[in-house]
């Protein structure tokens, strides 16, 4: 066994310790009052509530696996969509000039705003249905999708520009098999962030008007005073977003690997 592989072992090793001792410690001060049940969950209340709602409806309408599903259709489409309008839009603003004056102006006057508080026009607009959420996460994954996709061009290297051209390669050439390639590395930066944003905001709209979801569930234990459907609701949140982040870091290594070589 090599010591990058030794090393690597190593690190899973404490890093599952870690968890280990996170929820060792999390269970001590709820079973010796440190702090009240009343207040927090403990990790054996939520496990039990966990296999519980997978079957169960009670008390909100729905089993986990429904909400889950629900908010990751949300999601992804939000997400999808903000990507495929996004990244071209940020790498045609890096490059072209006449793009970058045409749709600055209006990215400008759009990216301070909060994502939440397209929510309610999302509402007049849509209802509170999926399209709604998409809606809402579709503006909170662009902004990152854009500024990455921008800098990512803005930092080709110029000495592989000047070569292009002394070989003759086209304005558009240049841009598609030079300045696309080196700015994918800042690309799929940019989507992990967009992701935690999307994430987060669309938590943060089934947390305001939703009938199903992941956000709905908190809101739900919220209302109930049933603080171990609220910890299960967060937990839920936590380890979907985990998986997905894992599964845009892989796509991320096997694309950008030559790149980045």
């Amino acid at each position: 066994m090599t010591k990058p592989e030794i090393r690597k072992i190593a690190l899973t090793c404490i890093s599952i310790i870690s968890l280990l001792c996170f929820f060792v410690f999390w269970q001590m001060i709820i079973e010796f009052k440190i702090v009240p049940n009343s207040l927090l969950a403990s990790p054996v209340q939520v496990v039990k509530l966990f296999f519980i709602k997978l079957t169960a409806v009670d008390p909100e309408g729905a089993t986990l696996i429904r909400h889950t599903i629900v908010s990751l259709e949300e999601a992804v489409l939000g997400y999808v969509c903000a990507l495929i309008i996004g990244i071209p839009l940020g790498l045609a603003m890096g490059w072209f000039k006449v793009v970058d004056g045409l749709a600055r102006p209006i990215f400008e006057m759009v990216r301070p705003i909060p994502p939440v508080a397209w929510i309610p026009l999302a509402i007049f607009w849509f209802g509170i249905g999926l399209t709604s959420k998409a809606f809402i996460i579709f503006f909170a994954a662009l902004v990152a999708s854009v500024i990455n996709s921008y800098t990512g061009v803005r930092l080709t290297n110029p000495t592989f520009i000047r070569m292009a051209r002394a070989y003759g390669a086209s304005n558009w050439e240049i841009f598609w098999q030079v300045c696309v390639p080196s700015a994918l590395p800042m690309v799929f930066g940019g989507l992990q962030v967009a992701l935690a944003g999307a994430w987060t905001s669309l938590v943060a709209a089934e947390l305001v008007a939703a009938d199903s979801g992941l956000g709905y569930l908190i809101n739900v234990g919220r209302r109930l005073m049933r603080v171990d459907l609220v910890v299960l609701g967060m937990f839920m949140v936590g380890l979907t977003g985990v998986l997905i982040a894992f599964i845009v870091n892989r796509v991320e290594r096997h694309l950008v690997a030559g790149v980045r070589r």
